[in-house]
C-alpha cells in the first residue's frame, strides 16, 4: 500500500471514529461526576483520533514530498488536526470534557467536507507555493485555525448555557472567561499569519498586499476578532455580545476557506481542486 492510500486510510478511521465519539461525548454532557468512564473513553478516543489525523498528514507529505498544506484538502486535513491537538492539549490543564461534542462536530464535518469535496491526489506544489514561508505561514494560520475553533464552540456553548441547556456545565461566566483568554493566544498568532502571508507576496508577486480576495477576507477576519479584544477592553462587551462577535469572526474565517477558495477567482484561490 502507497503512502498516499495509507495516509486516506487513517483520515477514514479518524471519520468513523468521530463518529463513534459523538455518542460517547453525548452522553458525557449528562453525567455529573467529572472524569466519568464515559468521559474517559471519549477523551482516550480523541487521542486516538488526534494520531490518526497526524499519521494521516505525515504520510501525506511523504507521499508528496513536501509539507503536507498544498491544497485545500491538505489544509482542511492539518486544520482538523490542530483542532484536535488544541482541544487535547488544553484538556491536560482543565477540565474541558464537557466540550468534547462542540469540538468533534465541526472535525466530522471538516473531515467530511475533504473527502467528498476536496479531495485531491498528492503531486507538486504550484510554484508560487514553492516557498519557506508555505511552512511559516500555513503552521501559523492552521495553529490559529484550531484555537479559534475552540473559541467559536465555547461562544456556542456560552448562548446555549444563558438559554438554560446544560445545567451541569460551568458557569455562563466562566466559559466567556475561557473564550476570551483563547482569542488572547489566537489572535497574536493569526496577526503574524496575515504579516507573513504579505511578505511572502512580496517574495511570490512583488507586492505585500493588492486587496486579493483572499487577503481582504484574511483581514476581515482580522478586524472581527481585533474588534472583539478591542470592545471587551474598553466597553466592557462582554458575555453574548462577544459571543456573537467571535461566531462572526469563524463565520468569516469559513467563508474565507470554502467561499473565497472554490468560486471567488484571485490569486490564492483552489477553484477547481
Amino acid at each position: 500500500m502507497s503512502a498516499n492510500s495509507l495516509s486516506n486510510l487513517l483520515v477514514y478511521f479518524a471519520i468513523f471514529l468521530s463518529s463513534i465519539n459523538l455518542i460517547f461525548f453525548s452522553f458525557s454532557l449528562t453525567e455529573s461526576k467529572k472524569n466519568s468512564r464515559v468521559s474517559r473513553i471519549a477523551m482516550n478516543l480523541t487521542w486516538l483520533i488526534g494520531f490518526f489525523l497526524l499519521g494521516g498528514l505525515i504520510l501525506r507529505g511523504i507521499a508528496a514530498q513536501r509539507a503536507p498544506w498544498g491544497n485545500m484538502y491538505e489544509f482542511a486535513i492539518a486544520s482538523a488536526t490542530a483542532i484536535v491537538f488544541t482541544f487535547l492539549i488544553i484538556a491536560l490543564k482543565k477540565d474541558i470534557e464537557w466540550m468534547g461534542i462542540f469540538i468533534i462536530v465541526p472535525v466530522i464535518l471538516l473531515l467530511g467536507s475533504a473527502v467528498v469535496v476536496l479531495y485531491t491526489e498528492s503531486g507538486p506544489l504550484v510554484p508560487a507555493l514553492k516557498s519557506t514561508w508555505l511552512i511559516i505561514h500555513v503552521s501559523a494560520a492552521i495553529i490559529s485555525y484550531g484555537a479559534f475553533t475552540i473559541n467559536f464552540a465555547l461562544s456556542v456553548v456560552y448562548l446555549l448555557k444563558i438559554k438554560g441547556k446544560f445545567k451541569t456545565l460551568p458557569s455562563a461566566a466562566r466559559i466567556d472567561e475561557f473564550s476570551y483568554k483563547i482569542v488572547l493566544f489566537a489572535f497574536p498568532i493569526w496577526t503574524f499569519a496575515v504579516i507573513s502571508g504579505a511578505i511572502w507576496a512580496e517574495s511570490a508577486w512583488g507586492r505585500y498586499w493588492g486587496w486579493d480576495p483572499k487577503e481582504t477576507w484574511a483581514f476581515i477576519t482580522w478586524i472581527i476578532y481585533a474588534a472583539y479584544l478591542h470592545s471587551r477592553v474598553t466597553v466592557g462587551w462582554k458575555g453574548s455580545k462577544s459571543a456573537w462577535l467571535s461566531i462572526a469572526g469563524y463565520a468569516a474565517i469559513v467563508f474565507n476557506f470554502f467561499v473565497i477558495n472554490i468560486w471567488v477567482t484571485g490569486l490564492h484561490s483552489y477553484a477547481g481542486v
